[in-house]
């Protein structure tokens, strides 16, 4: 096409309106660039929350030396990182490992650590980078030793491709690695590079050294075999997973045709693995099975360890129902197992990691219940009679040390407040219990206590401010010096528009209170009206009403607190909060069920106390188990509820995983009547309000299934709803480039569209 003529008039006229579009343009887009460098340091946005790096906490991570000298950080050095020692007393710091050293033959950069650990005697050191994500967390990557002496650098692994070990550990004396390579054991002499399998299977059933997806996620497996402590031989966990259900997920996106993504998941009452502990030279050769009672499809090995300077391997075996854990001593070399302590529950045990022995493992600490109260006790090998050390109307929350020197424990409890945690002490014989933390410093408070238990990196937060951490010394919680500040990140916590956040108790009647919090609104008035939106949880997994902080998901809600809305939490029973066995338990074979109960009485109750709620306009919102107590609440309780938001939940409680689900409800056939009451789906007809279903399509753990289910059941009874799915996104839905900056997005829209804020 010819196009047509312009005269120097026309061409004059369209310059000069070209100049002025692109000044005035120009002049907007310099005034937009402006507004958004001053952006209000008060005022919060899904962007600046998880889009920056303004509310970014700084990064600390450290572990002592065995030998309780002193403390390792990564620090940057020259291209990379260096491995660093600090001497506790003095402060004074020396490189054990420089960047430099990290060189891989060949190559111009540094190896990128991820993890790290040394030899006994410190000549060596593991390096693990290059990691590869296994359902939750990177545990398949590169393993790399260091001589450091010699500054000798190689790579473990012989002919194994990238990024496919596992679990690479130092034997005791140095002169092995071992580490698990697609399914089986593998040792390396580090001197001479032999390379032995120490376990062969030709099926794709048998897994060796490492777990399956139910043993992974329910029993915090994932690192299966111990060095024996003499360094010559290995334990290990071998799962038979045949006859095991395969679950399939379907990758649309990654190609031009979907991919089936097949794995065991046995969901309630379907077959579980079968479990066995074997035991291999270091030389290789043949297994030595220990002979461990019980089905074992029908019974769980959920720990095993040596004996500490011994020939022996302590076990914790759970029977199918979770209601029985007996402590075995099993000797490798005959396989024959011996039960030394029997623990019983009406409702569930929870397994933990705080058998700890002493006196030259002649004694052992114990966590239980039994009494009403998770106490610890001092057990011995001969099977007698446990005996408690902290007796008292509360409960341990964790044993973190035994010193034997002092002839004391040290553990975190919190008797007078449950949404905090402290540091205590006690002497063996139960006396002269002592609170370490200073009376003065509330909030959540952690240790990482040194070997010679004189010395303890310390962090505290609390509700509304980041975490801190400091050296002290143990004995009097004296502060050495500060570690951690966060001094920027406080700053600019600091110069946000909010109120000081309210915990307090809700009186739901029968004698239960519940704990909970508030985050107000920086304009209160409470002579007006405010929506409310509540936080919700609700299951035995965990609790969301404690004081300390809360990161990004606390920045979230004093955002929707500055654009007017209420935000409250609440801890129904059933949560994992320390008050007691009866709190805790009391929801056996009722979980869906209590846990919807009591939000809402709790809703009622603080309706009626404080006014300025506005009766019309309530939601309630939460991710996992929080969806689905999301979903209970706007179903079951239609006329309280307006507006819900269900992130990853599970609809149906028969559709998830066996371990989970039948510690605390029971096998579907022992209690029917509970499985229904306590899904969802069950309860779709009742809806009235609005409702928001996320769910990424790639969650393995609560399946996209699920929703799906619920989805057709909505349909059926007509009932409108909102629903987002992110394409092959696991249960934390964030991966792919701004996928969790635009799900916050989609929850605040949501929420401003249907809950409109505001007084």
């Amino acid at each position: 096409m010819k196009m047509p003529q312009m005269t120097r008039k026309t061409l004059r006229s369209s310059t000069c309106l070209l100049l002025l579009t692109t000044l005035l343009t120009t002049g907007l887009c310099t005034k937009g660039m402006s507004a958004e460098k001053k952006e209000n340091p008060s005022l919060l946005t899904v962007k600046r929350i998880y889009d920056g790096d303004d509310f970014q906490p700084e990064k600390f991570s450290a572990r002592w030396l065995k030998d309780g000298s002193g403390y390792v950080t990564l620090e940057p050095g020259r291209g990379g990182q260096d491995i660093v020692r600090h001497d506790p007393e003095t402060g004074q710091s020396e490189i054990l490992v420089h960047a430099a050293h990290l060189i891989p033959p060949g190559e111009s950069a540094p190896l990128k650590i991820e993890d790290y650990a040394f030899s006994n005697d410190m000549a060596l050191v593991l390096i693990y980078t290059n990691s590869k994500r296994v359902w939750r967390r990177n545990t398949r990557g590169d393993y790399w030793v260091l001589d450091r002496a010699a500054r000798v650098l190689f790579q473990l692994g012989g002919d194994a491709r990238p990024s496919t070990l596992m679990f690479a550990k130092f034997s005791p004396t140095g002169r092995h690695v071992a580490y698990v390579r697609e399914k089986n054991i593998y040792v390396e002499d580090v001197y001479d590079r032999d390379l032995v399998a120490l376990t062969t299977s030709d099926s794709p059933e048998i897994i060796n050294g490492t777990f399956d997806w139910v043993y992974e996620e329910e029993l915090g497996l994932r690192d299966g075999y111990r060095w024996s402590p003499d360094g010559k031989s290995v334990a290990y966990w071998q799962l038979d997973t045949t006859g095991v259900p395969v679950f399939t997920m379907i990758n649309n996106t990654d190609g031009l045709y979907s991919r089936p993504i097949p794995f065991k998941y046995p969901k309630v009452g379907q077959r579980n693995s079968a479990g066995r502990i074997g035991v291999v030279d270091v030389s290789g050769g043949r297994t030595r099975w220990l002979d461990v009672p019980g089905d074992p499809r029908n019974h769980y090995i959920a720990k095993m360890e040596w004996v500490p300077d011994s020939q022996e391997i302590v076990l914790q075996q759970l029977n199918r129902r979770q209601n029985t854990l007996r402590i075995m001593l099993a000797d490798p070399r005959t396989g024959k197992a011996q039960t030394i302590l029997t623990e019983t529950d009406d409702a569930w045990i929870d397994v933990h990691d705080e058998l700890m022995w002493f006196d030259d493992a002649k004694q052992f600490t114990w966590l239980s219940d039994r009494d009403g109260w998770r106490h610890i006790y001092l057990a011995d090998r001969s099977g007698e009679a446990a005996k408690p050390v902290t007796p008292g109307l509360f409960d341990v929350i964790e044993l973190l040390a035994v010193d034997e020197k002092q002839q004391c424990l040290y553990f975190l409890a919190s008797p007078d407040n449950p949404t905090q945690k402290y540091l205590y002490r006690v002497a063996f014989d139960g006396t002269g219990l002592q609170r370490l933390t200073p009376a003065d410093q509330s909030g959540t408070h952690g240790y990482e206590i040194s070997p010679c238990r004189r010395w303890a990196i310390h962090s505290r937060s609390s509700f509304d401010v980041p975490s801190a951490v400091e050296l002290i010394e143990l004995s009097d919680h004296s502060k050495v010096r500060t570690l951690v500040k966060n001094k920027q990140l406080v700053k600019r916590v600091q110069k946000l528009r909010r109120t000081p956040s309210e915990f307090f108790r809700v009186d739901i009647g029968d004698g239960v209170l519940l704990d909970g919090w508030c985050i107000k609104p920086p304009d209160f008035n409470p002579k007006k009206k405010y929506p409310l939106l509540v936080y919700v949880y609700g299951e035995p997994a965990g609790q969301t009403v404690r004081d300390s902080w809360g990161g990004s998901s606390y920045l979230w809600h004093v955002m929707l607190a500055q654009r007017g809305y209420l935000v409250m939490s609440f801890d129904n029973r059933g949560t994992r909060a320390p008050r007691g066995r009866t709190w805790r338990k009391c929801v056996y074979k009722k979980i869906g069920v209590i846990s919807p109960q009591d939000q809402a009485a709790a809703l009622r109750r603080v309706s009626a106390e404080r006014p300025y709620i506005d009766a019309d306009r309530v939601g309630i919102w939460g991710w996992s188990g929080g969806g689905s107590s999301s979903l209970n609440a706007i179903f079951k309780y239609p006329k309280l509820y307006k507006t819900a938001m269900a992130v990853a939940p599970v609809t149906n409680e028969r559709y998830y995983d066996t371990i989970y689900q039948e510690r605390y409800m029971g096998l579907p056939g022992d209690n029917v009547d509970g499985f229904l009451k306590g899904s969802s789906i069950n309860y779709a007809h009742q809806l009235e309000g609005n409702l928001l279903i996320v769910h990424g399509t790639g969650d393995d753990n609560c399946h996209y299934q699920t929703t799906e289910a619920l989805i057709n059941e909505l349909i059926r009874h007509n009932k409108p709803f909102t629903m987002m799915a992110y394409p092959n996104r696991t249960h934390s839905i964030r991966e792919g480039a701004n996928t969790t900056r635009h799900l916050r997005e989609l929850l605040t829209r949501y929420l401003t569209e249907h809950l409109p804020p505001g007084p």
